[in-house]
């Protein structure tokens, strides 16, 4: 199998909770090869005018440029936030054997 294109899609989440099954649905779906869970982190955002600060968990998922349409699509389907963070970057280099994997496991 050649290696994919694998960006890292990030988002945010208001509970450990929320962020487990956030994880736990885009990999079983295959959207994702595999999510890791920080928190809490501190965010400081405005939102509708008003600074805000809140706790937050980040989930960091690693799937396949084909894939990322049905991850964000499933991100914000089931997301809780009105506006959720949603942000792909581009792994431009990793390791070949992982970066297979990856496209493996995102394989429907």
């Amino acid at each position: 199998m050649e290696t994919p294109a694998c960006p890292a899609v990030l988002t945010t989440t208001d509970s450990a909770q929320r962020a487990a099954e956030s994880a736990h649905g885009a990999v079983a779906g295959r959207l994702a090869a595999c999510a890791q869970i920080s928190g809490p982190v501190t965010s400081v955002y405005r939102w509708q005018g008003t600074v805000e600060t809140a706790a937050e968990w980040q989930i960091h998922f690693k799937t396949t440029a084909v894939r990322y349409p049905a991850l964000e699509a499933y991100l914000r389907e089931t997301h809780a936030y009105e506006t959720p963070e949603i942000i792909a970057t581009p792994v431009v280099a990793g390791g070949a054997d992982y970066l297979r994997w990856v496209g493996e496991e995102t394989t429907p």
